[in-house]
């Protein structure tokens, strides 16, 4: 995966972190980090696309994610829960992206915006969510 996708991830997660919290307008958000964040390094379209198309689709991915949780979806920490749908969504969406490289970069984000054991978590949640959506992708690779 390109650096410029996982800088574009990174700052998606700290935008949607923005807008659960602040409950901010998507475009304004996108604005501010345009304006003020290093984006240079980033894939822009695809900064956009993370950020306008998870609010979009925010019930039925949190449906894809709710039979894997311990708690319900608005106890879990913002930051993680950023990062649980934006794994969900490039798992249900981005089917180019193969799942291993979903979930590890979910984890690395976890391990430097979430919690103490946040990562594993995060790797819990998106590796049961993975056998559900990526069903023959995850079934091939553990047969190898």
């Amino acid at each position: 995966m390109s650096r410029a996708r996982s800088c574009a991830r990174q700052r998606a997660i700290q935008a949607l972190y923005q807008w659960q919290v602040g409950g901010q307008d998507l475009a304004d958000i996108e604005a501010q980090f345009l304006a003020e964040q290093d984006m240079e390094a980033c894939d822009l379209d695809y900064f956009g696309e993370l950020l306008h198309q998870i609010p979009a689709r925010l019930d039925d991915l949190d449906k894809s994610i709710d039979p894997y949780l311990d708690r319900p979806i608005s106890q879990i920490d913002p930051v993680e829960r950023a990062i649980l749908l934006t794994g969900t969504y490039e798992l249900k969406v981005r089917i180019d992206i193969p799942y291993r490289v979903v979930i590890n970069e979910a984890v690395e984000l976890a391990k430097i915006f979430g919690g103490e054991q946040g990562h594993r978590y995060v790797n819990g949640i998106l590796d049961k969510v993975s056998q559900t959506l990526r069903k023959v992708e995850v079934k091939a690779a553990r047969k190898r």
